[in-house]
């Protein structure tokens, strides 16, 4: 298996190219099964962990803090803290929603109480608030890098206005500024991304690091006509089906997997960390036997005609 490492934008992190997504931690994966799959990750070259204080806060008899929970008691027990890149984001929390400078600086002071550490490697606004002006998050985000709290911050599911709003303000007054990007990205959704966010975070050298990279699931290839899988998020990722977009990319995505010999998750991710300003798709795995499909991307270049075969499928 290879450490390879990629640059995550301007930022002076290098990540596998692969982040681990912990949605799943302390919701459908408990944590003896959380600390296997983090286990397998690492053992496989991986170093970059994507995680959020609201998670799982959707779950009956959950708080939010429970996937921060588990990795911070995970961290603790393997000593590897310095080894790894830790992602969190703030906004989205019970007890910490929206983006005031007080809700950030609170939230963060919780996130790093929960995952046992005194610096976040890379601190994401998980939703922007529009009701809150740029220049006012972005100061309270800069006050945590000069703290010490936060190396790196990022923006997720937000406008390419609001965007070029918060990389202009940085640039003004020479405050940290956003160095990544989460944006909902995937085979079966270009639109969420491509078009003016991408051409905001090319221009300003931002990484992308793309959620439902696997579409819940659906870019696995395990949900077929006339199939079903017992899944948290069947529904959501069953509906691609319905779709002649769906099928045409499944079509092409058992193509390239056949004659690659790979998995189809690993030639969807593949497609993906091609993509102009992609630095890591985020993909999350329940079990240990889930892994190895998602870690192959660090191993495997698809060649121009394959990436075009998916490019035109997806169009």
């Amino acid at each position: 298996m290879t450490s390879a490492r990629t640059p995550l934008g301007t930022s002076d992190l290098q990540v596998f190219p692969l982040a681990l997504g912990g949605n799943v931690f302390g919701w459908t994966a408990d944590e003896d099964q959380s600390f296997a799959v983090l286990d397998a990750y690492v053992a496989a070259g991986g170093n970059f962990i994507d995680t959020a204080d609201a998670y799982s806060a959707w779950v009956e008899g959950n708080r939010g803090g429970e996937s921060e929970t588990v990795i911070g008691k995970w961290l603790a027990s393997r000593g590897n803290r310095s080894d790894i890149v830790v992602a969190t984001k703030a906004g989205a929390h019970p007890d910490f929603r929206g983006l005031a400078a007080g809700t950030i600086k609170g939230a963060a002071e919780a996130s790093l109480r929960r995952l046992g550490t005194d610096h976040i490697d890379l601190y994401y606004t998980h939703f922007d608030d529009e009701t809150v002006p740029v220049e006012e998050i972005i100061t309270a985000l800069d006050q945590l890098v000069k703290d010490g709290k936060v190396r790196h911050i990022a923006a997720s599911n937000i406008s390419p206005e609001r965007l070029a709003a918060s990389l202009a303000f940085s640039e003004r007054e020479g405050l940290a500024r956003y160095v990544a990007l989460q944006p909902h990205y995937n085979l079966v959704s270009r639109s969420t991304y491509e078009g003016a966010l991408q051409d905001t975070a090319a221009a300003a050298g931002l990484a992308a690091v793309p959620y439902y990279a696997l579409a819940s699931g659906f870019l696995t290839g395990k949900y077929r006509p006339g199939t079903t899988v017992e899944s948290a998020r069947s529904a959501k990722a069953g509906g691609h089906l319905e779709s002649e977009q769906g099928r045409k990319v499944l079509a092409a995505l058992d193509q390239v997997a056949g004659e690659r010999n790979a998995e189809i998750a690993t030639v969807a991710l593949a497609w993906l960390a091609a993509r102009p300003t992609v630095a890591a798709p985020i993909a999350s795995a329940r079990t240990v036997e889930q892994l190895p499909a998602l870690v192959a991307v660090a191993d495997l270049r698809l060649t121009d005609r394959e990436l075009a075969l998916l490019t035109e499928a997806s169009a």
